[in-house]
């Protein structure tokens, strides 16, 4: 009988504790757990999850994949007059639950954690030509309290944070430039994006770092711009202008799916993921849409929920994301 060593030239190794960086196809035995592992390579793809109670577009997205938090947004059957959510829905990683409600608005944007978040500007009435709100709401895993408002009034802002340490980007209807700075207390004037755009995505684990991504200028934009806690600088585009686009991640390790690219034909199921440098296109979603929100913390993990499909429906699909890479697996003899 053919022998590992024979296949791949050498030994199986023996570890106390696992390669942190294992190549693919790698083999080990692992001493301190017992166990024989080994190192295989995932392609990237959307899988559907849990559906959301509650069709809605604009709404404000938190958290990460198995821990994700929804709130406020539009809603509305197909043909008929729009409507302004306060619902909240907590997803645990197969099932939405719908929790105690937040102010009612949509083309808001959410920061944080499913227990730890705060939501932000936005759209007081159902129709796109209504006035903006300033408003900040703080979530502490059980209710909402509304804390100090922004400086300015506005909708469709990229944000990146936590609750105490954020970042709010742009933002309509005047396709603004200006950057407001959240320590958890108050909203501060920083400096300026480059390209002054609405609905724009945002990645970012906290104020001092991040991207802010697309948009509308108009029209809309593949412009990627990175903060670094002081300054907005330009960086390699999107592959994909669009705008009402959702997003996750951090400054070295983003997500952008969905939102309604430019031209006669605009597609909505757009996936690129970003490694710190350059934007690489990658699996559509499944169920393409824009307005829609997220939550991830890099681009290997992240869920995209509800959104606008095309022509005009709210949906309540949600969709999990399993990035490329090398994933550890426990061999058995079953």
């Amino acid at each position: 009988m053919t022998t590992y060593k024979e296949i791949r030239g050498s030994q199986i190794e023996a570890v106390a504790t696992d390669p942190s960086y294992p190549v693919e196809g790698q083999v080990w035995y692992n001493t301190t757990s017992n166990v024989l592992k080994g190192s295989s390579f995932l392609s990237s793809a959307w899988a559907t999850g849990g559906n959301l109670n509650t069709a809605r577009e604009g709404a404000a997205g938190a958290g990460i994949q198995t821990a994700a938090l929804f709130a406020s947004g539009r809603i509305g059957p197909a043909g008929a007059p729009p409507g302004i959510s306060s619902d909240t829905e907590l997803y645990n990683g197969t099932n939405w639950t719908e929790v105690n409600n937040v102010s009612a608005r949509w083309q808001l944007t959410g920061l944080g954690t499913q227990t730890a978040a705060i939501v932000f500007g936005g759209q007081v009435s159902p129709v796109p030509s209504g006035s903006p709100t300033a408003s900040t709401d703080s979530w502490n895993g059980t209710n909402w309290t509304e804390v100090n408002d922004m400086n300015e009034a506005k909708n469709l802002q990229a944000g990146m944070g936590t609750q105490t340490s954020g970042l709010a980007a742009g933002g309509g209807p005047s396709k603004t430039v200006n950057t407001e700075l959240w320590n958890g207390t108050n909203w501060t004037e920083v400096n300026n994006l480059n390209t002054g755009r609405s609905s724009a995505a945002g990645a970012g684990a906290d104020n001092t770092s991040g991207l802010a991504f697309g948009g509308d200028t108009p029209p809309q934009t593949a412009i990627t711009e990175s903060w670094n806690g002081t300054n907005w600088t330009e960086v390699n585009d999107l592959n994909s202008a669009r705008r009402i686009l959702a997003g996750n991640g951090t400054a070295t390790s983003a997500l952008a799916y969905g939102g309604k690219t430019a031209g006669a034909a605009p597609t909505y199921g757009v996936t690129e993921s970003w490694n710190g440098t350059n934007w690489t296109e990658d699996t559509d979603l499944s169920t393409a849409r824009w307005a829609l929100s997220g939550a991830g913390a890099d681009n290997t993990s992240a869920l995209a929920f509800g959104g606008d499909t095309p022509p005009r429906a709210f949906t309540t699909a949600t969709e999990e994301w399993t990035g490329a890479g090398p994933v550890t697996r426990t061999f058995t003899d079953s």
